[in-house]
């Protein structure tokens, strides 16, 4: 996480999991046992760059402050000699948690992998053993590519009482999540369908798939009987992004079956729409909820990773749910983040007119967890929406910026901005006319988030569908984390999780936060709250 927490970035401190020498810090098997939450994830234990992949292992007792541990799986054997990817893990109805990985041989062919805890009455699950019986899953049987074929997902029981999983793969040149089934969890057998396939694209990595109450936070257990009432979600990893499908599981035919097929892979819906990949969720017996981890990479160089030691961080877990009406998640960063909350500032009814900033004093800018909801005083200038921008959203967030007026917004926040504004990182809204609600634009505008050359600096942006008329307000919650920009729209409908590498963070020159607005119609600031973030206890190594 950040800085806060789990995983850094120049010098972050909140919450995030951090080594040195690490190149890869995509999640893989988060899972809550006998007390404890793990995070594995993968890790390159000699260079800043991808490669030589191994389980990291860190756990934690509140998602907040993280120990360290010895890696959970090295790379011992032919089958996973160029590395241990991803995967998951499973408690099985013995209550042992089980290792589903990929493992890729001396030529990259990739296979599916098992392991166990050598003593599972340890709750920090120190060290593991893999069977003979490896590997448990080859790519065998026709249409499949030995090279793409991984990321087995957690596993679930199906009416019949045996455990199936999804194993991500390119079937006859198309996606494809392929179904397998097992009685013991050990011996697999193939199921002669995908659990789902599309010829939109040709991989899909890092399958995900979970049940879901729509309108209910609480999360579903997999391995429990699922109510009736329930949705299911496909997440699959492509296109630099994470993106899914609601739908249902249709347990005789074993298929899941979206309720929208939608051609263009460009409108899938996502689960974030900046630098997220890889994402993971995992039910929380503890609370009852399902939380989600994911990836997020470095847009500086390769040099500048080496010189810090470090490279890719995880974004604040989240909780994850289906709205009421079970059409799309809904996301927020796990309670326990507000622990580090400290220092609170408090406004209410600020008036942004056109051009109008208001400054946020009183807060560790650099370290922030920020409240706003704003209030448009009318609706009657807003902009009328055109449904082709939905293909490109990132096109409009650089034509629609922060310094274009519209008739209702750009308003938003501000945040790592210098003095003279030449450094800063807008994140925005723009609402628009729709046929029956309101389409809101929310945009993460880093073009301006730095002075060095050499950044990968887009303009990240999702539209959502809002009832305006009857919701009134508009909700941005954006957590600073140094590196890390970490922003939820509209009640977690669209949410952007940035990287920026401004001068003033090198420079520790600190930093400038304002509420804005530039457009037409007046926006009122019905309430702002801002806190600065204490710094966690961040992969403190246990011996």
């Amino acid at each position: 996480m950040y800085a806060f927490g789990l995983i850094t970035s120049i010098k972050s401190t909140i919450t995030r999991v951090v080594d040195k020498c690490n190149g890869w810090l995509q999640s893989s098997g988060p899972l809550y046992y006998k007390g404890l939450y793990h995070l594995f994830y993968q890790y390159n234990p000699g260079s800043v760059v991808p490669g030589n992949k191994t389980w990291a292992h860190s756990v934690s007792a509140d998602l907040v402050n993280w120990l360290r541990l010895e890696s959970a799986l090295d790379r011992t054997e032919p089958y996973d000699a160029k590395g241990c990817w991803s995967g998951s893990v499973t408690v099985l109805a013995d209550g042992r948690p089980a290792i589903l990985y990929t493992g890729a041989d001396d030529v990259k062919n990739q296979a599916q992998c098992i392991a166990f805890p050598s003593n599972s009455s340890d709750p920090y699950l120190r060290e593991w053993t893999k069977p003979s019986s490896n590997p448990v899953i080859r790519p065998d049987g026709p249409g499949l590519t030995p090279n793409q074929f991984r990321d087995p997902t957690t596993g679930w029981t199906g009416p019949d009482g045996q455990w199936r999983i999804a194993v991500g793969a390119e079937l006859d040149g198309y996606s494809a999540a392929l179904l397998y089934k097992s009685e013991d969890f050990v011996s697999w057998s193939r199921v002669d369908h995908p659990l789902y396939s599309s010829n939109s694209s040709t991989m899909w990595e890092c399958p995900d798939f979970f049940a879901a109450l729509p309108g209910n936070t609480s999360g579903l257990d997999l391995s429990a009987a699922i109510p009736n009432r329930a949705k299911h979600v496909l997440k699959m990893s492509l296109d630099s992004c994470d993106k899914y499908m609601v739908g249902v599981y249709d347990l005789e035919a074993d298929k899941f079956v979206p309720d929208n097929v939608v051609d263009d892979r460009r409108l899938w819906l996502r689960i974030d729409y900046g630098n997220y990949y890889a994402s993971k969720s995992f039910f929380d017996a503890k609370k009852g909820r399902r939380i989600i981890w994911g990836w997020a990479n470095e847009s500086d160089s390769s040099s500048d990773d080496a010189a810090k030691g470090w490279a890719g961080i995880q974004a604040l877990p989240r909780t994850i749910w289906l709205d009421s009406d079970g059409s799309q998640l809904l996301q927020w960063p796990v309670e326990e983040v507000e622990s580090l909350r400290r220092n609170e500032t408090n406004h209410q009814g600020i008036e942004l007119k056109k051009g109008d900033m208001f400054e946020i004093k009183g807060t560790d800018t650099l370290q922030a967890d920020v409240e706003i909801e704003f209030e448009p005083g009318t609706m009657d200038e807003a902009d009328a929406f055109d449904p082709s921008w939905l293909l490109n959203t990132e096109k409009h967030c650089r034509e629609a910026d922060a310094s274009a007026p519209g008739g209702l917004g750009p308003f938003g926040l501000v945040v790592l901005a210098s003095d003279d504004m030449e450094e800063h990182t807008a994140v925005h809204f723009r609402v628009y006319k729709s046929k029956h609600k309101h389409m809101i634009l929310m945009c993460s505008d880093l073009r301006r988030s730095s002075l060095r050359s050499g950044l990968y600096t887009p303009a990240y942006g999702g539209f959502f569908e809002f009832d305006l008329e009857k919701e009134k307000k508009i909700s941005l919650r954006t957590l600073i984390d140094r590196s890390a920009v970490e922003s939820f729209g509209g009640g977690g409908r669209v949410c952007i999780m940035a990287r920026v590498y401004p001068v003033a963070l090198v420079d520790d020159r600190g930093a400038h936060m304002y509420a804005f607005n530039n457009g037409t119609t007046a926006v009122m600031v019905s309430q702002l709250k801002a806190w600065s973030m204490k710094r966690a206890q961040v992969n403190v190594k246990k011996g």
